[in-house]
């Protein structure tokens, strides 16, 4: 009985080395998902060039036959990935790291049409989210599907609309899912389901977050536990000039994050009326903060977590607020402002802290600048809005430089300061198109990324 025991356990444990030997290793310098490693903007990698010299630094390779789309590629374990348009078609694919080649493209449905609004209909805007063997992308039209890393099969799918009763945003969905342990959590804007988790290898439903209305009795904006806070109706017009926003959905386009706090574990995620918080384990509505969400429900930024406190921005005449979490005697939750300012109205571009201080693009759809605010107080450091050296853009940091790309194309690295912009040097990337540099830039394994459109172009940035 022992004998046959011991054989099996070491049957199963050669089975598990098995496995894991095949297994796709991420690196510690990898980009795996939104955001980077921990969906702050930040990377971890260290020996980058400080300045770049006159023209750049060199390109390593480009491919141009991606096809249409917004989103930046996520990078993990030797491989590229990312998703597109082509033809009638949306895909997701994989490129070899060291010189682009692709190594596979997946069809994962029909390309959705965007209707009315003409921003960001060449494609997807959600940047893959690689997790071992898996990775899990979101389309326009809100299917949710899980692919095989190897070669691209397609696992298992589920529609935000049909599955949960989501509402399609005006600008269709742009979230990238985030994978929490043994769950993927995605913002399908249902009456019923605003925010859901799913089991991530089935796709099973694990839980489903009705994050309830605001009452209007509370005070505009308000921050604090269930039931206080209240959204404002009506608002600014949305891009394309007519009334914007995301209609009956209660999905914006930003992405959650997960954060531990008091012991609990929780997701934060800005939808189309407020700054919630629920919690990892069961989806129960924990807070709200409504200040950061514009009228018109156009809230596309990434919530930001740092000591304890949550900074979230959206533009549309908005802004940016800072709440400090904590619990209350009954044992539930608030959310307390410390403060909010117009002073930094972030439209998509991302924002990130380094040494207390807040650096991403102030401005919407009138153009705008990156500016430097204190953290813990919201005071303007500086602002480039008069020498406008650094028009709107989004925002990254590795080694000490945040990398940052203007909408018209144009890219930067700056080195933060709390006293001025310190430029250390710029370049214009070849094959420009003509659509917004909307794609964020992806630093990993001493590369630079860069996406436009069918174009990928990767930089050698690391110092010699």
């Amino acid at each position: 009985m022992s004998n046959r025991m011991s054989l099996r356990t070491l049957l199963a444990v050669a089975a598990i080395t098995l496995c894991l030997s095949h297994a796709p290793r991420v690196r510690a310098d990898d980009w795996p998902q939104w955001q980077g490693p921990n969906r702050d903007s930040v990377s971890q990698e260290t020996g980058l060039l400080k300045e770049w010299p006159k023209d750049g630094p060199p390109l390593a390779w480009k491919v141009g036959t991606l096809g249409g789309g917004y989103n930046a590629p996520s990078v993990a374990a030797g491989r590229i990935y990312g998703m597109s348009h082509r033809d009638a078609d949306e895909v997701a694919w994989a490129l070899n790291e060291a010189d682009g080649k692709e190594l596979w493209v997946a069809k994962l449905g029909p390309a959705y049409t965007q209707e009315g609004m003409p921003q960001g209909k060449e494609g997807p805007g959600c940047t893959p989210t690689v997790d071992g063997e898996r990775m899990y992308v979101l389309g326009l039209g809100g299917t949710l599907s899980c692919v095989q890393v190897a070669d691209g099969k397609v696992l298992w799918q589920k529609s935000l609309t049909r599955d949960f009763g989501g509402q399609i945003p005006t600008w269709s969905y742009r979230e990238s899912p985030l994978v929490d342990g043994d769950k993927v959590i995605v913002t399908p804007g249902g009456d019923d389901a605003t925010i859901v988790a799913l089991n991530k290898l089935s796709g099973e439903t694990v839980w489903k977050c009705k994050v309830p209305d605001a009452p209007a009795a509370a005070g505009p904006g308000a921050g604090g536990p269930p039931g206080r806070g209240q959204g404002r109706p009506g608002g600014p017009r949305g891009p394309g000039g007519g009334r914007g926003g995301s209609g009956r959905s209660g999905a914006a386009y930003a992405s959650a994050i997960a954060i531990n706090f008091d012991g609990q574990r929780q997701y934060v995620q800005l939808t189309a009326k407020a700054l919630v918080g629920v919690a990892a384990a069961d989806g129960k509505f924990l807070w709200r903060y409504d200040k950061p969400a514009n009228g018109a429900g156009i809230n596309c930024t990434t919530p930001l977590y740092h000591d304890g406190m949550v900074f979230a921005s959206s533009a549309y005449g908005a802004g940016g607020g800072l709440v400090k979490l904590g619990m209350l005697p009954g044992g539930g939750m608030v959310a307390k402002e410390v403060y909010f300012t117009k002073k930094l109205q972030n439209h998509h571009g991302g924002i990130v802290v380094f040494d207390e201080c807040l650096y991403g693009a102030h401005g919407g759809n009138e153009g705008g600048n990156i500016v430097c605010l204190d953290f813990k107080t919201g005071n303007v450091l500086w602002d480039e809005r008069e020498q406008r050296r650094a028009p709107k853009g989004s925002i990254a940091l590795a080694d000490g430089r945040l990398y940052y790309r203007v909408e018209h194309g144009t890219m930067l690295l700056i080195e933060p300061s709390k006293k001025e912009y310190l430029e250390r040097g710029r370049f214009e990337q070849p094959d420009r198109t003509r659509a917004p540099a909307w794609a964020h830039p992806v630093i990993a394994n001493g590369k630079l990324y860069i996406r436009d459109q069918d174009v990928l172009l990767c930089y050698d940035i690391k110092a010699k």
